[in-house]
């Protein structure tokens, strides 16, 4: 008798049943019923073969049948829960692991048919993330009174070099023009002999076909109104991921509800927070079914035109107040324009040395440059300004204008909603601390944990938008598995898929009987015809 423990002879035949190799608390069985308990054929999928905005579109829809939607719903659903998104490791997976073999009944789709399904279906897969919500709502693991609202950069599949704004073509046309010059010096000297003529020639033709090239990605951009266009994936864009540092990215907007921190919502965008609170906020609105709930923002969310949106919606925002720019600030902190007190009833600014500073009562647009965007609307803004700032005994700690017309301070259309957030802001404190911990949750788990910190997919938003709903469907139902018991799951789940196929049975019962009766009626008129 060995003294180790050995394994069975690879020869050896064996009979199974595959069923009894998954454990009955195993959470490929929840995925299993969760997705059985959709109404998949409400939800718009598409068949990548029928699909007419597919490369592969076929007039003819003979052919071997497509997979149903719900068998490669399941193995996306697997495969992100357990950190495989690839395709092509979901096609193996589907050959080597035991639990994907029994969730696919021994199904194994090629990876162009897996790939296809994730980018032809970024509708359907919000429906089934808004599922997992209404099954955490069911199971009153939403709050729906605290929520935080945050973005998170998911680096695209552009590099930096292929990302283009006029500032970068210019600096390469700047520099072939100078290679041009050198080399056409080159052919017209008598000193260069043959070869170096030849070579000049050949590097000539490349440059030229590179300023086309250059001149082409000019035209682009002037076409498209951005001020940057990227090559490999044309919807992303280079933004800031923290400080100074940049990458070709998409911005994922997350709204996360603060009882078990789990998202009721997601949006890829390809700009920066400061135009998203309105959306996140009348989304929230729709999915929760009422505005009564208190949403937390950090300071990238600061901006007026948003709170003005959210305002309407009724909805009570926290959102953490910028610093004041370098450039906004007076000598002397005492005399900034925070400390200047604004007098509704008069439309007039009271100054820190008591003196009054008052409006012609005329708005005007102040144009705004901002990265990213061109054509910018705008913002409506007042004047306010004092005769007393001439011989004012402080002037020099209140302005740096050395042309003595004075301190002036403008005021936007939206500054009485910026001054409800700050009051807020002061009166809830407490409440506003808990943001991070709310919002960050999620994304931690996703970016660093699970390591999707990169979208697998490109061409457009939408497409990034399949991959991002993925991740968040996964997470929602890993944070719900680990909460509740898996025989409370089942026994929700199984009442769905019966509740399901009765409402089916019933609306086929129906339908049958209206088409008999149809049938009645036409019998009867064809007889009276006859008669």
């Amino acid at each position: 008798m060995s003294k180790y423990i050995i394994g069975n002879d690879r020869n050896q035949f064996e009979l199974f049943c595959i069923e009894e190799r998954i454990g009955r608390d195993n959470e490929v069985r929840l995925i299993d019923l969760f997705v059985d308990s959709l109404p998949l054929s409400e939800y718009g999928f598409v068949d990548h073969k029928e699909n007419p905005t597919s490369t592969k579109f076929r007039t003819s829809l003979g052919g071997r049948p497509a997979y149903h939607p719900s068998v490669l719903l399941k193995l996306f659903i697997y495969g992100y829960m357990n950190r495989v998104r690839s395709s092509r490791e979901l096609e193996k997976e589907c050959n080597r692991n035991l639990e994907v073999m029994w969730l696919m009944r021994g199904l194994a789709p090629d990876h162009n048919t897996i790939s296809n399904f994730r980018k032809d279906n970024p509708k359907a897969i919000k429906k089934v993330f808004r599922a997992t919500v209404e099954l955490a709502k069911n199971f009153e693991l939403i709050g729906g009174k605290l929520l935080a609202g945050d973005g998170t950069k998911l680096r695209a599949q552009n590099s930096k070099k292929n990302n283009y704004n006029q500032a970068k073509i210019d600096r390469h046309l700047s520099y072939i023009e100078t290679k041009l010059e050198e080399y056409n010096a080159i052919l017209a000297s008598e000193d260069s002999d043959i070869e170096e003529k030849q070579k000049a020639q050949e590097k000539i033709a490349q440059h030229l076909k590179q300023q086309q090239k250059y001149h082409d990605l000019e035209n682009q951009l002037k076409e498209s109104e951005e001020v940057q266009i990227s090559t490999s994936d044309p919807e992303s864009r280079q933004l800031i991921i923290r400080n100074i540092i940049t990458e070709i990215a998409y911005n994922v907007q997350s709204t996360v509800d603060a009882k078990y921190n789990i998202p009721i919502n997601y949006e890829v965008t390809n700009e920066n927070d400061s135009k998203a609170m309105g959306n996140i906020i009348e989304q929230a609105v729709e999915i929760l079914g009422n505005n009564t709930f208190t949403a937390l923002f950090d300071k990238g969310y600061y901006s007026g035109s948003e709170f003005e949106v959210v305002d309407k919606l009724g909805v009570e925002v926290l959102v953490a107040i910028p610093d004041l720019p370098t450039s906004s600030m007076a000598p002397d902190p005492a005399y900034n324009v925070s400390e200047f007190a604004y007098n509704e009833k008069d439309d007039t600014y009271t100054c820190p040395a008591g003196n009054t500073l008052s409006s012609n009562g005329k708005w005007y647009g102040k144009s705004r440059n901002h990265k990213g965007r061109k054509n910018q609307a705008p913002i409506m803004m007042k004047q306010y300004k004092t005769t007393a700032c001439k011989t004012c005994p402080v002037y020099d700690l209140c302005t740096r204008a050395k042309n003595k017309r004075g301190r002036l301070i403008e005021r936007s259309a939206y500054a009485h909603l910026i001054e409800k957030n700050k009051k807020r802001m002061q009166e809830y404190s407490e409440t506003y601390r808990k943001r991070q911990a709310i919002v960050e949750h999620p994304f931690g788990t996703i970016k660093r944990q699970w390591g999707y910190d990169y979208i697998i997919t490109k061409k457009t938003k939408q497409i990034a938008s399949a991959d991002v709903g993925y991740i968040f469907t996964a997470y929602n139902l890993r944070r719900i598995f680990n909460i509740l018991s898996p025989e409370v799951l089942k026994k929700y789940l199984k009442g769905l898929i019966f509740d399901f196929l009765t409402y089916l049975s019933n609306f086929k019962a129906i339908y049958a009987f209206i088409i008999f009766q149809a049938k009645n009626l036409n019998h009867e008129k064809n007889l009276k015809h006859i008669a």
